[in-house]
This record gives structure tokens, sequence and C-alpha cells, in this order.
């Protein structure tokens, strides 16, 4: 089996910033794609940035891009979220996933991923 475990949300300020991580440990594949979603409260949870295990490509939602950015660390199995410019509607729990099925090609679709971490809680104030 595979472990997801995300940290480094919290309480901040509009504007700040945060920097999410996910370790992964367990089970590993040869190539797949690791993604962050979010769920704020009544909502679906909605694609935030997505990246290739090998080769670092990377693909954003609309909402994300130029403010979030995502990269991953091979050594430490660890795929991290920085975040910036922060906004209320940034709110909600964040998750990180692993899609086994893709290399290089992306899914926004949270059903297409396989495994899921516990989530961390990122509020963002006015």
């Amino acid at each position: 089996q595979v472990q997801l475990v995300e940290s480094g949300g919290g309480l901040v300020q509009a504007g700040a910033s945060l920097r999410l991580s996910c370790a992964a440990s367990g089970r590993t594949f040869s190539s797949y794609v690791m993604g962050w979603f979010r769920q704020a409260p009544g909502k679906e949870r909605e694609f935030v940035a997505a990246i290739s295990w090998i080769g670092g490509n990377t693909y954003y939602a609309d909402s994300a891009e130029g403010r979030f950015t995502i990269s991953r660390d091979n050594v430490k199995s660890t795929v991290y979220l920085q975040m910036n410019s922060l906004k209320p509607g940034d709110t909600a729990v964040y998750y990180c996933a692993i899609d086994r099925d893709r290399s290089f090609t992306f899914s926004v679709r949270w059903k297409d991923y396989d495994y899921w971490g516990q989530g961390t809680q990122v509020t963002v104030s006015s």
C-alpha cells in the first residue's frame, strides 16, 4: 500500500504564503503523477496542480496558475505546493494524491487518483 501524509497547513491572512508538503511511503511505482486537490465545505473536490514524478512536468488549475508552484523531491519522495498571495477563496482542506495510471499526462478528475492523504486544513482570513 501507499501512504501519503500532508503537512504545512494553517491559518494565515490574505496575501500570505504557505508551503504544503506531502510525504509518500510504502509501495513505489516506476512512474506516476502526484496531484494536489482541495475541498471547501459544501463544494466538490477540485484539482489544484499536478506533477509527473519522472521529468517534473507540471499542470495547474486556472485558479492556481501564477500563484502556486508544485515541485517534488525524488530522494525524499515528497511533493510540495508553494502557495503565494493567498486569498480567502483558497480556504479548504488540501489533499495530495497519486495517479498510478499516468506518467506524463494529467487528469483533473479526483476519481482518477488512486491513493490519497488525510488532508491538511488551509484557512485564509480577510
